[in-house]
């Protein structure tokens, strides 16, 4: 009996001290399109067309509204840890230019060296004007309904000017 009693136990403290561990297994993802290298090399400059783009890679990720309409793709791989944002391992950006006649004139690759960086300043967005708390706000226009047309009262040396 004490046997039995014992490997239970060992196997609860076992399984309480794995489970866990299972938590913190990296979460991968995938975002965007996905990018065939053998698909994109068959795309020559010059010799394809929007259709023929179209009709090989399908459609794009977005489409600039400059520079005659270039075509974008996009892919992003990522990873995060529990509740953390996801940080970007890899990512390609494919952009084909066109020319008016919507003949491809260059196929670009780039990759995690375009991810801006950008981090928050405050909790609040900095505003010019006074700074008033939170019962300056509520209690601030106590006694500031003027007399005529609503503008603030005192000060005026006792007579209303024209």
């Amino acid at each position: 009996m004490k046997s039995i009693s014992a490997r239970l136990l060992t196997s609860v403290a076992l399984a309480a001290a794995v489970l866990p561990a299972g938590a913190c297994v990296p979460l991968k993802s995938h975002q965007g399109y996905v990018i065939d290298n053998d698909l994109v090399a068959s795309v020559q400059p010059g010799v394809d067309t929007r259709q023929s783009v179209l009709s090989v890679l399908g459609k794009p990720s977005f489409a600039s509204q400059f520079n005659q309409g270039d075509w974008y793709y996009l892919s992003r791989d990522s990873r995060s840890l529990a509740f953390n944002n996801p940080k970007a391992k890899d990512q390609t950006t494919l952009r084909i230019s066109f020319d008016a006649k919507g003949v491809v004139t260059a196929v670009t690759k780039t990759g995690t060296e375009q991810i801006a960086s950008i981090g928050m300043m405050k909790k609040t967005t900095p505003t010019l004007g006074r700074h008033r708390s939170f019962f300056q706000e509520l209690f601030g226009n106590i006694g500031q309904v003027g007399a005529i047309g609503g503008a603030p009262s005192g000060g005026g040396g006792g007579r209303d000017q024209p």
